[in-house]
């Protein structure tokens, strides 16, 4: 039967080989524990007997003992689960008894971000360099393409949309009056992130350079490769490790996404109300939000055992 349902998702549903052979994986290794005497594949009617809710948490249990994580075990249960739905409906089982299992609570890792003084350092260089930069060429400007990722890195951190957003904005969608951009997002859902003063300044600044270089108008792509045309998300990643690789207090993970914790984390530690953060992310839900609220403690913990009189060490 293993073997007909490893055909099965291989040439109709077509999966990839690496896919069959982690669900072959967790099909056998489940066997192995239900009957470790018998030779694999399994006759029929052992198979049917060791497919029970009771053998399945069995399974799970001694893989989360032996040090397996939780999300490991939890694909395994996925794979057996499709397994047995698979068998439901070739008449070989009633019902599928994964579905009478518990799985394994996954402890989701914190968002990871990066500090405000080594963003503001960070900034701050990039702006040097620009100055030394435009006073070293010909006419008194820096390069279109050192302007162009100073402001990737820039529109990111100071408005947290997500890579995909940056890609898809226009010209137009910058009030400069109003002070916001425009960002569409998620299911076509769109919103408004205000701009701080300065970096409206900024972003003007970068858009009389964009027109100058390449005209465009309203309905222009407000970032643009080399060529003129519209980023792509891998131009994004790009221009962000060059930006962060090798400065000081960005270790880690380097990319837009981080950018965009970040910036949550901050508003957050700087005392912004979480529906507010909510809203410029562009959350769906206040859950997705309130992760930033464990970062923040974490912050806050770490700062109180440091300060705290009774944390420090007698001499």
């Amino acid at each position: 039967m293993e073997d007909k349902y490893i055909e099965y998702i291989t040439v109709q549903r077509r999966y990839s080989s690496r896919t069959a052979e982690l669900y072959r994986s967790a099909i056998e290794g489940f066997c192995e524990f239900a009957f470790p005497e018998e030779d694999l594949p399994l006759p029929d009617e052992k198979l049917k007997e060791a497919l029970t809710p009771t053998l399945i948490r069995g399974y799970i249990a001694e893989g989360l003992e032996d040090g397996l994580s939780s999300r490991t075990m939890n694909l395994r249960l996925s794979a057996l689960s499709s397994f047995c739905n698979w068998l439901v409906r070739s008449g070989f089982l009633e019902s599928n008894p994964v579905r009478k299992v518990y799985r394994p609570r996954e402890d989701h890792p914190l968002p990871q971000f990066y500090t405000q003084p080594s963003m503001d350092a960070l900034l701050e260089k990039e702006e040097t360099e620009a100055a030394e930069e435009a006073a070293g060429s010909e006419d008194g400007r820096e390069p279109f393409k050192t302007l162009r990722e100073r402001m990737i890195i820039l529109t990111l951190y100071a408005t947290g949309m997500r890579r995909a957003e940056l890609c898809g904005l226009k010209v137009g969608d910058f009030d400069r009056d109003r002070q916001v951009i425009r960002v569409t997002g998620k299911g076509d859902k769109t919103r408004e992130i205000p701009v701080p003063d300065r970096i409206c300044q900024e972003l003007l600044l970068y858009l009389q350079r964009l027109e100058s270089e390449f005209g465009g108008g309203k309905d222009g792509w407000f970032f643009v490769t080399d060529s003129g045309k519209q980023l792509y998300p891998q131009f994004v990643n790009n221009v962000v490790k060059r930006a962060l690789g090798g400065e000081e207090g960005f270790s880690g993970k380097k990319s837009p996404h981080v950018l965009r914790h970040t910036l949550a984390t901050h508003l957050l530690n700087n005392g912004a109300d979480i529906n507010s953060i909510k809203e410029v992310l562009g959350h769906a839900s206040l859950a997705a939000t309130q992760v930033y609220t464990h970062n923040s403690f974490e912050q806050l913990k770490s700062t109180y055992l440091t300060a705290h009189p009774r944390a420090k060490k007698r001499r």
